[in-house]
């Protein structure tokens, strides 16, 4: 797996709520524990990694304690990274306060990378797409994909798929890509809202169509997903299970994809089993992975 995009640091604030502050109508958090966890493409490339796919990370990082912190997670999870450093980059944090096992706030640290680092970034994903299966474009809006319509076309040219986690209200740029995975509001930010099932499905198939695309798959919460391709749609139901938090399921849906496809996995197969993966991470807390234990019952 070759996995591009924008990587981040989740940064966890623990502890116990017993009070309201008299400065503000806020409740005051004595924070207990701390603990950081890989995030957006540094998540991806993790999913992979724990599905037993050999990943390759490429992306951004700044020349800070963050981006160090980065580096040493992805190093200690067995992930092979390959961040290059900017020192006009912060590298993107998020920093969620948890009081009572409820998210209380969160807090973003943000700064976009520069052009000579990206450029050096492209270069070196043409010198990495021989060695891959798959190639996912991880794009969480932060600047670390502005070349991406050039790796998509690069990466059709060397004949590899193409997965994309889509990003904003703009999606010509992955025009050409293999599949697309936005979410619900992802979606609906592109198309505009549909009324029912049917101009959903008349929505996602033309917009799979203007781009080119093997497939569009929207993940739908508690709804499950459903599959448009050229042929036909396909509905598949959420796994039963408690939710416990959302954060990340994302990224598992596309690695788990990802990972059944380049395994030789058909698609709607790969769908159902990306679909059990997210089953299992959203009763995690944070941003989690599902591993081959947990979906196959084996290492």
């Amino acid at each position: 797996m070759l996995v591009v995009g924008d990587v981040m640091l989740d940064r966890y604030w623990f502890g116990e709520v017993s009070r309201i502050s008299p400065e503000a109508p806020v409740p005051v958090v004595l924070v207990e524990k701390e603990d950081q966890r890989l995030g957006g493409a540094a998540n991806v490339a993790w999913n992979c990694k724990e599905l037993g796919a050999r990943t390759r990370l490429l992306s951004v990082i700044g020349r800070d304690e963050p981006g160090r912190k980065l580096a040493q997670l992805l190093k200690r999870e067995g992930v092979d990274a390959s961040l290059h450093s900017d020192q006009k980059l912060q590298t993107t944090q998020k920093l969620r306060v948890i009081g009572r096992k409820q998210q209380l706030l969160r807090i973003d640290f943000e700064k976009p990378p520069s052009s000579e680092v990206l450029g050096a970034k492209l270069a070196e994903f043409k010198r990495a797409l021989p060695e891959c299966d798959v190639v996912i474009l991880s794009d969480y809006g932060k600047g670390g994909l502005t070349h991406i319509a050039e790796m998509i076309r690069a990466a059709r040219r060397s004949r590899k798929r193409v997965l994309v986690d889509p990003k904003g209200d703009d999606y010509s740029r992955y025009k050409g890509a293999s599949i697309i995975t936005p979410n619900k509001a992802e979606l609906r930010e592109v198309v505009g809202r549909w009324k029912d099932e049917r101009d959903l499905k008349q929505r996602a198939q033309a917009l799979r169509a203007k781009l080119g695309l093997e497939a569009l798959l929207l993940t739908r919460g508690e709804e499950g997903m459903t599959l448009f391709t050229k042929t036909k749609s396909i509905s598949i139901q959420a796994q039963a299970r408690e939710v416990f938090d959302v954060t990340g399921a994302g990224d598992t849906v596309i690695a788990a994809l990802a990972v059944m496809l380049a395994a030789g996995a058909g698609l709607e197969s790969a769908v159902r089993i990306a679909n059990r993966a997210a089953g299992i991470v959203i009763g995690k807390l944070g941003t989690a992975a599902a591993t081959r234990r947990e979906l196959f019952g084996k290492d």
